[in-house]
């Protein structure tokens, strides 16, 4: 029998307070500190640039082979960290991914979003807390949930009627980094060809831009070092959980393998985004693009898996709070790095691809394209229908559409970073967590490195 969750705000209190603490020792004693390495990638290039006369694609982390990656205008988009020490950078960077995945929550929670109170939002916090994707965009100072808000605030104005202002941040999120370009090839699908030319141009714009301030970085960027995966890590490293990082964890390296399985991926992942926005399902064709863009990518570390967050929000809102939670945990685990020194076998390749079957799963039976024809949302409606009772609050719902709040007491859900109210929802019971032995964690105490890394450098 399920305990009922607390009444009072005593006891809501009590149980925020102890979550939170079990959440803090377990940051605290069980994931791996990442030591910010890729911040200080970005900072080391970026200091070496502006005030030592380096080329940004020259810079190495001392110790290590790796050094900056992204399209040359998020070097630019970096510049000010030129401005700050490191520590600086460093407090900057947590409060600016603070401040993201705040706008994320609020974007996913809905215009809903204030009936959840501070009990709710409290929960979301220790839970989003435990999820391995989040943690190791905060501990290595990545930039992934900065891009995700960015493209979510397209989807919140494609779902509110508002696609006339939509393409702005899939364009800037896409010059910063290649992966959020698959959302403009969502936009194509779905015929909203004014958002994805204004996409484009954005994105051209900014690149173009970053080409005028260092030309010489733009040529070998867009020439050399894109076409070069080994700058970024090993394929078969066992944070890359894409279809590439499967593929080269079984030892074939065919590129033409890889290919059709791509297309294969991209063909599911067309039909099912143009079901969804056909109906006005904006918030599931975004998740799907998400996940489709994970798996497609050469190289998909754990900490770029927030991408997920979306999906988990359309399976809360489908009514399938308990599918979210069991996947959300799972993702909070780290069990891939059990195959961290050895990935061969059945229990290898099932086990080390952990997260890319859940992204794989998703992208096939993620709940997609079934609002009922009077919810469609891709145009602003004055209707004040009001839809059939869910178990969840929908994510990113139209501004048009008003859920009844529940009647009853409110017990806060949680899962992916969407609050949902209601008696009968449940709460689903990342340097990045590892249940090995301390001495056979990767990149551990004096050998942190980036998820980058084949193997951990040198201290």
């Amino acid at each position: 029998m399920t305990p009922a969750p607390p009444r009072t705000d005593r006891g809501r209190l009590l149980l925020v307070l102890a979550l939170a603490t079990l959440v803090t020792l377990f940051t605290a004693t069980v994931p791996l500190l990442r030591d910010w390495f890729d911040l200080r990638v970005y900072y080391g290039s970026i200091d070496s640039w502006v005030h030592h006369g380096g080329r940004v694609y020259d810079y190495r982390v001392p110790g290590t082979p790796y050094g900056f990656t992204y399209p040359p205008f998020a070097a630019v988009a970096m510049l000010p960290m030129a401005l700050l020490g490191l520590h600086a950078a460093i407090a900057v960077a947590l409060l600016l991914n603070l401040a993201a995945l705040a706008v994320v929550l609020r974007l996913l929670a809905g215009p809903d979003w204030r009936r959840h109170g501070w009990y709710g939002w409290a929960l979301t916090a220790c839970l989003l807390a435990l999820f391995e994707p989040l943690r190791d965009t905060f501990s290595f100072g990545q930039v992934n949930v900065l891009l995700l808000a960015l493209v979510l605030a397209d989807a919140t104005l494609l779902a509110t009627g508002r696609g006339r202002l939509a393409g702005v941040g899939i364009g800037l999120a896409a010059a910063v980094k290649l992966t959020p370009a698959l959302f403009i090839g969502l936009l194509l699908v779905a015929g909203r060809r004014r958002a994805a030319a204004v996409a484009t141009a954005v994105a051209l714009g900014a690149t173009a831009f970053a080409a005028g301030v260092d030309r010489d970085a733009s040529r070998f960027y867009w020439t050399e070092a894109l076409l070069d995966t080994d700058r970024v890590g090993r394929l078969g490293y066992v944070s890359n959980q894409s279809v590439q990082g499967v593929l080269a964890r079984l030892g074939e390296p065919d590129r033409a393998v890889w290919a059709v399985a791509v297309l294969l991926v991209l063909g599911v992942w067309a039909l099912r985004t143009r079901r969804a926005a056909a109906a006005g399902d904006w918030p599931a064709a975004f998740a799907l693009t998400g996940l489709a863009a994970c798996l497609v990518s050469p190289i998909t570390w754990v900490h770029h898996l927030v991408w997920l967050l979306p999906s988990f929000a359309v399976l809360v809102r489908a009514g399938r709070a308990r599918v979210a939670g069991a996947l959300y945990a799972v993702l909070c685990t780290s069990v891939v790095w059990l195959w961290f020194d050895d990935a061969s076998g059945v229990d290898g390749f099932l086990g080390s691809n952990t997260y890319t079957w859940i992204t794989l799963g998703l992208l096939l039976w993620l709940p997609a394209g079934q609002l009922r024809p009077g919810l469609r949302t891709g145009s602003r409606s004055t209707s004040t229908t009001t839809a059939a009772p869910v178990p969840a609050a929908p994510a990113i719902s139209p501004a048009s559409v008003q859920t009844d709040p529940c009647s009853s007491g409110t017990a806060a859900a949680t899962a992916g970073g969407v609050v949902t109210t209601g008696r009968a929802a449940g709460a689903p019971s990342e340097p990045t967590a590892s249940t090995l032995p301390a001495d056979l964690k990767p990149q551990s105490r004096s050998e942190r490195a980036s998820s980058y890394t084949a193997d951990p450098p040198p201290s």
